[in-house]
């Protein structure tokens, strides 16, 4: 039973992330546990699904902090030196819903959710009723947020006299990310800050496409302009970095300014940021410029690259996938809230466009080829054998998906995604336009042939 991919589980409550199945996956937690934070976001089927996962985890002999609903980052922030276990499906449809399992603040790793996989599937063994466990709630928000502020204030300069527009979507980044950075000294004008699961302001995945109301506001508002534009999904995980006028900053972009920051800033004498093979070359460029290097590991994995790279001796100072960031000197989880804390400090100190005048903005394209869920193994295996024949001087990278890494610098990235049905195709080149056409003909066609 293959219940995890990039992002914990997810799926339709209706379908697939069911009462029944919180229920087996708490009990199957309970067993490694003797305390587990439990959060959601605001979707409707959150707390039937909070429920059921506490009475699983209960049932196994766990004792259950019910912290009710939350950012993503701020469950695991509480889950430091206990477990955790957060129901949201992030950016997903409001009828879908998730479990995303964190273990001191870190999420799960691969080990642990196939010991997870195998007790649901094989069913557990039941605990003794006296050896159950109890609930109690507990407010985490006060101590996140100040948190934050603490960390942030360790970079850039003061809020005060910034101006900036928040898009939290209905989503959970409402409760945090207008008052942090409120108490960091910005004028925050908060759009669409009323958390609800059914989305109605925009969908929760926020994109150029999605964040209109946004973009506008910023680009028409009459009187003084905003400074800054802040967007999140629905759990505020991601964050997006939009300017004054409106457009948004790619998202590698931003990436390679903080990575550049946080090396700068380190004191560390081999200073590593860790991102993932989908990411532009412009965040290695910026570490290499500050001193730093850069390792990768495979989507969804950023706290495994970043145990791999403290084992091997260097010392990570920031890990980041697009959208996701993790500050390691904050903690171990992915926290949109405390990116967008840092970004506006570093704004404040220098400006937007002073931060990303010396990065390197290559054209850069991602395509989503539709691809059933059950083709993708074999359309990758099809794919990585009959690929390479088109670039036939590229290197081959094959850790995670098809990577081929061209002589001038260009590189395609072919990979299945982990939480939609779709496989991936990423390119960097300034020829990138014929690159991502060719290459996704290719796909389309392999994937043709296995309908």
């Amino acid at each position: 039973m293959e219940l995890f991919g990039t992002a914990g589980i997810r799926g339709d409550a209706r379908a697939r992330v069911t009462p029944a199945l919180a229920l087996s996956v708490g009990t199957a937690v309970g067993r490694d546990a003797t305390t587990v934070v439990v959060g959601r976001d605001g979707r409707e089927t959150g707390r039937a699904l909070a429920d059921a996962l506490s009475a699983g985890l209960t049932s196994a002999g766990a004792d259950v902090i019910r912290a009710g609903i939350v950012p993503t980052p701020a469950l695991a922030f509480a889950a430091q030196g206990r477990h955790g276990a957060m129901l949201t499906a992030s950016h997903n449809p409001p009828a879908d819903n998730g479990i995303k399992l964190f273990d001191d603040g870190v999420e799960y790793d691969r080990d642990a959710e196939r010991r997870i996989e195998e007790r649901v599937a094989t069913g557990p063994e039941p605990t003794r009723w006296e050896d159950w466990g109890d609930t109690r709630r507990v407010d985490v928000l006060d101590r996140y947020r100040d948190a934050i502020v603490a960390y942030a204030r360790e970079h850039g300069a003061s809020l005060d006299g910034l101006r900036v527009v928040v898009d939290c979507g209905s989503g959970v980044s409402a409760l945090a990310t207008p008052a942090v950075l409120t108490d960091l000294g910005a004028e925050v004008v908060a759009l669409s800050a009323a958390v609800d699961g059914h989305f109605p302001a925009r969908e929760s995945k926020p994109t150029p496409e999605t964040l209109t109301d946004c973009r506008r506001f910023l680009a028409d508002h009459e009187g003084e302009p905003f400074d800054l534009g802040i967007a999140h999904d629905g759990d505020a995980d991601r964050v997006v970095v939009l300017d004054s006028d409106g457009e948004v900053v790619h998202e590698d972009t931003v990436v390679a300014i903080l990575a550049e920051q946080f090396v700068r800033s380190a004191d560390a004498s081999d200073p590593v940021v860790v991102t993932t093979p989908n990411a532009s070359g412009r965040i290695d460029e910026r570490a290499r410029a500050a001193g730093g290097r850069v390792e990768r590991v495979r989507l969804g994995a950023l706290h495994e690259g970043i145990a791999a790279a403290d084992e091997a001796g260097g010392d990570v100072v920031f890990a980041a996938e697009p959208w996701k960031h993790i500050h390691p000197g904050h903690g171990g989880w992915i926290d949109g809230v405390a990116s967008a804390a840092v970004i506006a400090r570093l704004v404040a100190d220098r400006g937007l466009d002073a931060l990303r005048e010396p990065v390197t903005e290559r054209p850069y394209r991602k395509v989503s080829v539709d691809c059933p869920d059950e083709a993708k193994a074999t359309v990758m295996e099809r794919l990585t054998a009959t690929l390479p024949d088109a670039f036939p001087d590229a290197g081959i990278d094959t850790d995670h998906g098809l990577r081929l890494d061209l002589a001038d610098g260009s590189w395609i990235l072919v990979r299945p995604s982990g939480t939609e049905p779709y496989v991936r195709v990423y390119a960097e080149s300034d020829a990138v336009d014929d690159l991502v056409a060719d290459t996704v003909d290719e796909v389309e066609r392999t994937v043709a042939a296995e309908r």
